[in-house]
């Protein structure tokens, strides 16, 4: 009973850790975690281009959420696939001005009153360059298509594509809901209790597990007001950040806190150390990252932190060899989260670590990655029937906060053309209980929660 008792508070704890504030106004808050003479303002980032709105129309929910019962169901998809690093030996300079040559990301592809009459024949006709061209700009937004308006409609895009779609990275953490599991389609960050929260830049990845590529679909855009989806190329980022900012990071590389369980302090050492074992081996492996539990390392006394392996902020892409800004800092350094709308419980605070010594990174080095990475987001004016195809090792996707009822959806995928990278690993339905119990437990969340961080 000891270990399902545990289990459950960690499961609670992880499922709070997603119910941030309903407000993208300016706030203050107290940090529990930074040490910080003064409180920060929360403030709404900025991004470099916002495309205008255009009004489209889609479907009722009714319409957009048909799936084609005739087709095959997709829920025993493969495995996310691990993460493909290659990162030793990188020139810092000659990388930043590799980078520079990259073309724009993303390419946006508008749709003519012919592309629409072809259907799903349009993207099967031109596999072969749309494929090539995700590979050369990182990224395709697909503007004012009809097909993909619906969840079937979707699905025969990314099939006439010859995707191969793949369970979610941190699909075992039970955090993720699908949208329809026999598409092999995720809910997005659609939740009203989560519209106040500002999802920073990142790439669908940890330490050990990478999707290769996603379609990221608009259904509904937000019904009120906000809902942009982010963009922003890895290769930008790179060519963007001070030269020493680069070489410090990738020097001493990062570490990424997921999940702080805090323990009364005043606990004797042999409880804590119980607890941190009991949380190690009953808990952690149902998240299928490689974690370390470590007490206090962001200085909080009784704290006890998942931490993710050390990885260098800087990747080669695994198949143009081209190094990229390939880290999730952007979304997971508490200084940039204390820093703009975020409600999230000191339960799901996320921290980014110096790895030599396990130091947060220092507010300098945070103010440059956010500089950077700002500066190249466009925050794309998606609408029903919008998609954006994106290269996971190459482009870093978030979410601004929003007002109203907001559907997107998305879809992961894995190494198709690439056997070898995939791997044999399939999806076992059987054992989803844990999926499942936790997104019964999000759905739970009350619709505007507020956190206290006081």
């Amino acid at each position: 009973m000891k270990v399902n008792a545990t289990a459950l508070l960690l499961t609670l704890a992880s499922a709070s850790a997603f119910a941030p504030i309903a407000s993208r106004t300016t706030l203050s808050t107290k940090l529990a975690s930074t040490v910080e003479k003064t409180t920060p303002e929360r403030i709404a980032p900025d991004a470099g281009y916002e495309p205008e709105w255009e009004g489209r129309d889609g479907l009722s929910p009714e319409e957009f959420m048909n799936s084609d019962m005739s087709k095959p169901d997709l829920s025993g998809m493969w495995e996310c696939p691990l993460t493909r690093w290659d990162s030793a030996g990188i020139d810092i300079v000659k990388a930043q001005k590799e980078a520079k040559k990259m073309p724009h990301c993303p390419l946006e592809v508008r749709a003519s009153a012919a592309d629409n009459a072809m259907g799903a024949e349009y993207f099967s006709k031109n596999r072969d360059k749309l494929r090539a061209d995700l590979l050369k700009y990182g990224a395709i937004w697909f503007r004012g298509f009809d097909l993909m308006k619906s969840v079937s409609g979707n699905r025969e895009m990314h099939e006439a594509l010859a995707l191969e779609p793949c369970l979610d990275p941190l699909h075992s953490s039970g955090l993720r809901k699908f949208a329809s599991e026999r598409d092999a389609l995720y809910e997005e960050v659609n939740k009203p209790s989560l519209r106040g929260h500002y999802i920073g830049l990142h790439s669908e990845s940890t330490a050990k597990r990478t999707a290769a590529y996603a379609a990221f679909v608009c259904f509904q855009r937000a019904t009120e007001s906000g809902g942009r989806f982010l963009v922003a190329d890895g290769s930008a980022i790179l060519a963007e950040l001070k030269t020493s900012t680069l070489e410090k990071l990738y020097n001493r590389k990062i570490r990424i806190s997921v999940s702080n369980l805090d323990i009364p302090p005043g606990f004797p050492d042999v409880v804590k150390e119980g607890i941190k074992g009991l949380v190690d081996v009953a808990v952690a492996p149902k998240f299928d990252m490689d974690l370390e539990m470590i007490y206090e390392s962001d200085g909080k006394p009784g704290r006890l932190q998942a931490v993710e392996t050390a990885e260098p902020p800087i990747n080669r892409h695994p198949v143009t060899g081209v190094p990229v800004w390939f880290n999730n800092s952007h979304n997971h350094a508490r200084k940039l989260r204390d820093r703009r709308p975020c409600g999230v419980p000191e339960v799901g605070m996320t921290e980014v670590f110096y790895a030599d010594k396990m130091e947060p990174l220092d507010l300098e080095d945070c103010a440059e990655i956010k500089r950077a990475s700002e500066k190249h987001i466009t925050a794309l004016s998606m609408e029903p029937g919008d998609v954006l195809l994106v290269d996971n090792y190459r482009a870093l996707h978030g979410r601004d906060v929003f007002q109203g009822d907001r559907f997107h959806a998305v879809t992961w995928f894995t190494w198709d053309q690439q056997p070898e990278w995939r791997g044999d690993e399939r999806r076992i339905v059987e054992k989803n209980a844990f999926n499942q119990a936790i997104n019964q437990m999000m759905d739970w969340l009350p619709k505007d929660f507020e956190s206290d961080q006081s």
